[in-house]
């Protein structure tokens, strides 16, 4: 047998066992991750999430602790991202709805400088 096909050999086995290890043996496991790592629409269901509590609550400054997880934008901008995805993914009429009245209360909200953070 000639060096080359030994080489082929041996690199096809080592990917093939690599794979079987990385996807089958021991597959990658994320825990205890943040917010901002998650794709645009399960982001779009925190932010909904958020404005559903502020409806019930009415505690902007909690609200706005809760969406600044998602990222170093202020709350007002994430929220007017989150509406233009509700837009786009096809949100019903009533979780628009409570996305905007969340990001029309933040748009005069000014961080309260004596909360605690969470």
């Amino acid at each position: 047998m000639s060096r080359w096909i030994k080489f082929l050999i041996a690199i096809v086995t080592g990917l093939a066992l690599g794979l079987l290890y990385g996807w089958l043996v021991s597959p990658v496991e994320y825990v205890d991750t943040s917010p901002d790592t998650l794709r645009a629409d399960y982001q779009l269901d925190y932010v909904l999430m958020v404005a559903e509590t502020y409806h019930a609550e009415q505690d902007l400054d909690l609200a706005a602790r809760r969406l600044a997880m998602l990222g170093s934008e202020s709350p007002a901008e994430i929220v007017a991202g989150a509406l233009k995805n509700a837009i786009l993914f096809g949100l019903p009429e009533d979780d628009r709805l409570l996305i905007q009245n969340l990001g029309a209360a933040l748009l005069n909200w000014q961080p309260d400088s004596g909360g605690s953070l969470p």
